[in-house]
């Protein structure tokens, strides 16, 4: 049986004409998803919510964060919060799905109650508890952030600025304004894979031409192009063969790091967020943004059925590839310096990660 390279050369970060893909090890085993959990997740931005859903006072949008209950809500002085989903009493959660207009945050459990930004309003049958404090109670924050419509939420301070990770890219698409686009839909997709060999095929246009020959039509393989950032890859293609619903403008995918994606051409978006679901499975939260021109409704009817063929068509490879690498017979294979930038600066970005603090030495 062929076994992979062992010790530190086997994950070490070299330069991209002598790089290696991860070992095998990374994308098998509850543990090294523990770590991930603390080491890559929980120190990242991650979208939790549309502006549209979060538009009045109580509204709220629930979702998780490295295993964290996360819930979002906009305050009566119109400040959007977010604050762990878990009461301070035992755990409870304050709200269990998304909604509208709610005039207090209380938990489920056992009715202690909040205002929306986070004091502890009230707790039955606490009143003439001894050193009871209501006033001292309070959700702790957690750190928001709006750009281009989408909102995004951070565990703790830990984290990168977020115009560090996301800044240039509002800059680069124009004249395409994401803020401006309507949520339409959100589908999921779950792939009996590592949430890492979902991420390694995204960032990366080798497979094109063996993987996906409807999506290889409309961009145009020869000019395919991709480019690195501190925290994020764009890899673009100009449009062609395209239908009157696209034009014959430009494709850009966006991957910022650890597990978003940004796939915009004029007129739409769409975000995925790749969420781990354990070793060897992961979800693809896979939502649809619109422009409202007169050409939305054709690129509605036209985006359909070509993204459930695309993801079909990623979901099949990516989980014969799982296959492959706990197979026993993968040894890290060297990586293709023209095409495969983006996957070598994706993992080294992980590998920063583990040798770091709440990581391991890889």
């Amino acid at each position: 049986m062929h076994t992979e390279a062992t010790g530190a050369d086997a994950a070490a970060a070299t330069d991209l004409d002598h790089a290696r893909a991860l070992p095998a090890r990374y994308y098998v085993g509850d543990e090294v998803l523990a770590m991930e959990q603390r080491a890559v997740f929980a120190r990242s931005w991650q979208p939790l919510a549309h502006q549209d859903q979060l538009a009045e006072p109580g509204d709220h949008v629930v979702g998780e964060i490295a295993g964290v209950p996360v819930i979002l809500v906009r305050g009566r002085d119109g400040v959007l919060r977010a604050f762990p989903n878990v009461c301070r009493h035992r755990a409870g959660p304050l709200a269990l799905c998304n909604g509208k207009g709610a005039h207090s945050l209380q938990c489920k459990y056992h009715g202690w109650t909040y205002t929306l930004d986070g004091q502890l309003r009230s707790a039955p049958e606490m009143k003439d508890v001894p050193d009871f404090d209501v006033g001292a109670i309070h959700l702790p924050p957690l750190r928001v952030h709006e750009w281009q419509g989408l909102v995004f939420v951070a565990l703790g301070n830990d984290v990168p600025d977020f115009d560090e990770v996301y800044g240039g890219i509002a800059e680069h698409i124009a004249p395409i304004d994401l803020s401006a686009m309507r949520y339409l839909r959100s589908v999921n997709y779950d792939v009996d894979c590592n949430w890492k060999v979902y991420v390694d095929n995204y960032v990366e246009g080798y497979h094109l031409p063996h993987v996906h020959p409807g999506l290889n039509k409309l961009l145009d393989y020869r000019a395919y192009d991709t480019v690195l950032s501190p925290w994020y890859s764009l890899q673009s293609s100009p449009l062609r063969n395209s239908s009157d619903a696209y034009g014959d403008g430009q494709a850009f995918y966006y991957f910022v790091y650890p597990n978003v994606m940004l796939n915009i051409m004029s007129g739409r978006l769409q975000t995925n967020r790749i969420l781990p679901l354990g070793p060897d499975r992961c979800r693809i939260v896979f939502d649809y943004y619109y422009g409202q021109d007169a050409q939305a409704q054709a690129r509605i009817v036209a985006d359909q059925d070509f993204s459930d063929e695309v993801q079909n068509e990623d979901i099949a490879i990516c989980e014969a590839v799982q296959k492959g690498l706990g197979s026993g017979f993968y040894a890290p294979g060297r990586l293709c310096p023209r095409r495969e930038s983006g996957v070598w600066h994706f993992q080294n970005l992980l590998r920063a990660a583990y040798a770091g603090p709440a990581g391991e030495h890889a």
